[in-house]
């Protein structure tokens, strides 16, 4: 019997000092590696954000390692979308800067050379007619420009209303072709003469409609535009088109991105807001755009209201 006793106790002895020896290399690997992600999180504070915590998967730690870069991976991207955010607001600030300052010197030194009397009588209501002029572009500017704000704040409040699109694009039109005649751009309207009903603020869609009509006229060197409405279903189509330069492939992507301008070296005006404005009030009409070019060819923008903006 002691005998028996003496084996159980010894065999319990055995396992207990194997459960010990267990116990003591999980506490080592545990902090082995406690020292390791204490390591790794020193350097990131130190400024190594590219660091990862690496635990094999049968680590106890393995979650609490994964939910820390899960963490870093969340820190890095909100880093990299501040540091985007704040060299898109010091292009803005520039490009602002110049597009403001250009005509206003202009403006002043039209209004400076009257004042002065550097012109004479003969030249001086073409100087006053100029200055006039360059105000009048300063102020279409900043008036862009803040709708532009609004819109990216949050704060244009549109007010959609049932509304006959034929009736209200003919309207809007009406101002352009007497544009298009005057530089000798052919026009090619095709408007129906069936109600097509839709519920849209129509001062947003008159600003649509015309920012497009006028980034054709100013950037495409167009000989020829033309202008669509049609309805099939519950799908009402709005396309503006033109066969001047183009949009290269590379700048498709990026043109309705703020302050874009496809050709980098352009010196007449041109805010680079235009359809950016264009695309946001499309959206917060509840609507889609698209544009599709082929240079020298075709280029044409595509708008689009489903159902949802339909009237019953």
């Amino acid at each position: 019997m002691q005998k028996y006793i003496l084996i159980i106790l010894t065999a319990a002895l055995i396992i207990f000092i194997i459960l010990c020896l267990v116990l003591l290399l999980y506490l080592r690997r545990q902090n082995r590696e406690l020292r390791y992600i204490n390591g790794i999180l020193k350097e990131i504070n130190a400024g190594n954000r590219n660091r990862k915590i690496l635990l094999d998967s049968d680590s106890r730690l393995a979650d609490i390692g994964f939910g820390i870069n899960l963490l870093l991976q969340d820190s890095q991207d909100k880093i990299i979308a501040l540091q985007k955010a704040e060299e898109a607001e010091k292009a803005l600030m520039t490009s602002l800067s110049h597009d403001i300052r250009t005509p206003l010197t202009t403006l002043i030194g039209y209004l400076d050379a009257v004042h002065t009397g550097m012109t004479d009588a003969k030249n001086q209501e073409s100087y006053v007619e100029t200055a006039r002029q360059k105000a009048y572009d300063l102020k279409n500017y900043v008036d862009t420009l803040f709708e532009w704000f609004k819109l990216s704040a949050g704060e244009e409040i549109l007010e959609p209303l049932p509304c006959d699109m034929a009736e209200l694009t003919r309207n809007i039109l009406e101002d352009w072709i007497v544009i298009f005649e005057e530089k000798h751009i052919s026009y090619e309207i095709d408007i129906p003469e069936s109600l097509i009903e839709l519920t849209i603020d129509r001062k947003a869609y008159a600003r649509i409609l015309n920012n497009l009509i006028q980034n054709a006229l100013t950037h495409s060197k167009a000989e020829r535009i033309a202008i669509s409405l049609k309805k099939e279903k519950d799908i009402t189509e709005i396309s503006v088109s033109d066969n001047g330069i183009g949009i290269p492939p590379a700048d498709i992507k990026h043109i309705f991105e703020r302050l874009y301008k496809c050709d980098k070296s352009r010196t007449h005006k041109g805010s680079g807001i235009g359809l950016n404005i264009v695309q946001q009030l499309v959206r917060k009409s509840g609507g889609n755009i698209t544009v599709k070019s082929e240079p020298f060819v075709q280029t044409i923008f595509l708008i689009t209201f489903g159902p949802e903006n339909s009237l019953r």
